[in-house]
């Protein structure tokens, strides 16, 4: 391997510059991946623009990316797993680059039957979505609604929910030409929240009852607008805020609905907390992954050279699952 590579760096402009910066070697409790593939996350751009920073983000200039699927090539002191050539996929800013550094406690396992792209495209969301069950109470049998549906974490949150036993997936989507696609993926009602009401066609599905469980990745007023469709006793977990962070929260409903409503993000946790997260994937979000219960949906994939018109297609908003880079040999 040479002693440098060619990376896609951010803080230099409004668009990733490429440079040549060393190969990192690994330090303790880390490991290096031969990144494959990284997949382009709202959070790429966010950095760009200067509105998010992440707690591993030390300096203006920085090398981009944060997911990725590769295999180890190096092992820093004390990791004893996983192990040189094992096929990983994880989170880790500085993924844009043909290596990368990560903690060794933040990747999961690849199955042998996943391509580097479809790998790339699952760790944000198996993670995300598996953790916003776990803390929402998921039960078998329960009733999930997701808001957001087409958002790349709202797919995987369908087909898991379904994977792990809910009785009913409920999605919504602006879109009518995008509900077949998530009926596809396993959801067993969908509803269109620009022409539809989201409370009665929720109730309409669940004998008036309305959700057990609701996950959105929308924000805004459907924020609030989930209260009357989540039923009495329910939870509302915040994940995502696609259409802003402000909403107008009728305090009667959510009272008299005596829901339980939680936030949740992985912007602050600590790296213990990410360990965490990415140990109880073990146990049934990689089997599903495994044996084709929950599929990875790749939009497009773009080559390296092409990073500005893979950023560009995920502004355009048009994207159904992920946008892929794949990464240069070195």
């Amino acid at each position: 391997m040479t002693s440098t590579m060619r990376a896609l760096m951010g803080g230099a402009g409004p668009e990733w510059d490429v440079r040549d910066v060393d190969v990192p070697a690994p330090g303790p409790g880390q490991i290096r991946v031969r990144v494959r593939a990284a997949a382009v996350n709202r959070a790429d751009l966010y950095m760009l623009q200067g509105t998010y920073s992440p707690r591993a983000r030390t300096s203006d200039l920085f090398t981009a990316g944060l997911e990725f699927a590769g295999e180890v090539d190096a092992i820093g002191a004390g990791v004893r797993h996983p192990a040189v050539g094992d096929r990983v996929m994880g989170v880790t800013l500085g993924a844009f680059a043909p290596c990368a550094l990560v903690d060794h406690r933040h990747v999961i396992t690849v199955p042998d039957s996943l391509s580097w792209t479809d790998a790339a495209a699952l760790p944000v969301a198996l993670a995300t979505e598996h953790d916003a069950l776990t803390q929402g109470g998921f039960a078998p049998g329960q009733n999930v609604l997701v808001l957001g549906a087409t958002s790349s974490v709202g797919l995987i949150a369908v087909q898991l929910a379904k994977a792990l036993g809910a009785d009913r997936v409920i999605a919504t989507t602006t879109s009518a030409g995008k509900a077949a696609a998530l009926s596809a993926l396993g959801a067993d009602s969908v509803v269109n929240t620009a022409s539809e009401s989201l409370a009665e066609s929720v109730g309409g599905v669940t004998d008036g009852a309305g959700a057990d469980l609701t996950l959105d990745h929308v924000g805004g007023q459907l924020f609030a607008d989930a209260f009357l469709a989540t039923r009495v006793g329910g939870t509302v977990v915040s994940v995502g805020r696609l259409a802003g962070a402000a909403s107008t929260v009728d305090l009667d409903r959510l009272a008299f609905r005596r829901l339980r409503v939680l936030g949740t993000t992985f912007s602050v946790r600590t790296p213990d907390e990410l360990a965490g997260v990415c140990a109880a994937l073990a146990a049934d979000a990689v089997p599903a992954v495994r044996d084709g219960r929950v599929l990875a949906v790749v939009d497009r994939v773009f080559a390296f050279d092409d990073a500005k018109a893979a950023a560009d297609h995920m502004r355009s908003n048009t994207a159904v699952g992920k946008i892929v880079l794949e990464m240069p040999a070195g």
